[in-house]
Parts: structure tokens; sequence; C-alpha cells
């Protein structure tokens, strides 16, 4: 069935003027699985377009790929993924849940984005063929404590040496380990002002993480 199994609702995106249309599953409650979680702490969060995506979204909106590469790390339903094939990237929508991934594809086709590669990956194990990129991006990864080391690590490995990596997080305390997780694996890290998705007047402030390789 694919991912109409879900029962997909429709939610109108608006991204800096572009519109988005974006389907996901009505009930994020529903979909948790005891038994994963207590393997493997997972919980679907990738099953809404949350805040920290929207404001991802918009500042890849105002990047120019010219053909090259994007990385998505932790992508959930993979809006800022989708938007880099929009500017012109070669890009990559990647995540640790195969559900996330189905809504990834019917969303990448849905909204003129069907070039979208999409990767099932685990941090712990990232396999020899994915390369380097010249933009990585995540948003709203860092839930637990050893995510932030996880996340600099990926980074380390998969950013291009003259690229630049975009974290976004709505201002999470375990997000306080990532700049010295980062610094320590050898990155350079850039706190941008924090910030709410364009137009929204309530809700979380989001801080963008900029990250790259020292000169």
């Amino acid at each position: 069935m694919g991912f109409e199994r879900f029962s997909p609702v429709q939610r109108l995106i608006d991204v800096c003027g572009t519109p988005y249309t974006f389907w996901m599953p009505p009930d994020l409650e529903a979909l948790i699985d005891v038994q994963a979680f207590e393997r493997d702490e997972r919980i679907p969060y990738w099953a809404n377009v949350w805040e920290s995506a929207l404001v991802l979204a918009e500042e890849v909106s105002a990047l120019d790929g010219g053909g090259r590469r994007f990385l998505e790390l932790g992508c959930g339903l993979g809006l800022p993924a989708v938007v880099a094939v929009r500017r012109g990237f070669a890009a990559v929508a990647s995540d640790y849940e195969e559900d996330a991934l189905e809504g990834v594809r019917f969303n990448a086709d849905l909204n003129e984005a069907s070039s979208l590669d999409v990767r099932l990956l685990d941090w712990r194990r990232l396999p020899g063929d994915l390369g380097t990129f010249d933009i990585v991006a995540a948003a709203d990864v860092l839930y637990e404590k050893h995510h932030a080391e996880a996340l600099a690590a990926v980074i380390a490995r998969t950013l291009a040496d003259d690229g630049v990596a975009l974290v976004a997080d709505p201002g999470r305390a375990r997000a306080a380990g990532f700049e010295p997780a980062a610094r320590a694996a050898g990155l350079g890290v850039v706190k941008q002002p924090a910030r709410r998705p364009r137009g929204a007047t309530d809700g979380p402030q989001i801080d963008i993480y900029r990250v790259t390789h020292p000169a």
C-alpha cells in the first residue's frame, strides 16, 4: 500500500513565497511502537513537519544549487531536501526510519522533486559510497545526549572541504552539547540568532548552527 496506508492528510506550506503541499500521517501518537522504542529509542517524530524543518527550508530556499550536492540527515518528511531539489541541488534525503522515507518519496513526487535520492542511513554505520556534500542539513535531531557527538561525527565525515552544514534546533537542552562536539571533531561552528518561521508569531525560536571545516 505504500505511504497511503497512513491515511495522510494534506498541509499547505509556504516557503518564502513558494507553495508546497505535504501529506503526513494524521496522528503521530498512533504510530508509536512500544517495542521499537524499548529496542532502539524509536519515536515517529518523522510524521510531522516541525518548526525547525520550516526554518531550515527557508535557509535552503535562499541558496543556489547549481548541481551541487546536498544531504539532509534525519530528514523526516524531507521538506528541506525537497526545497533543495527545487533550488537546483543534486539532493539526498536520509533517515533511520523506512516509514519516513516512504513519506519523502510520496511528497517529493507531488512537489516537482522526483529526482530526490532517498537513502536509509544509520549514523553509526555510514556506507562507503555516500561521499561528501556541499551542503549538509539537519533539522531537530538532537534529542538525546549522544546525538550531539554522533551528528558532529557524521558532518565531519560527509561535509566537503569547502562545504557548509546547517543544523536547526528549537533550543533543546541536549543541543547544548553540539557546539563542543563539533569543535572536538575538528569543525568550526557559528550559531545564528534564533528565529521563528516567517510569519509565525508564537512557537519555539529556532537556532541555526552553521558548521564548516576550518580554513
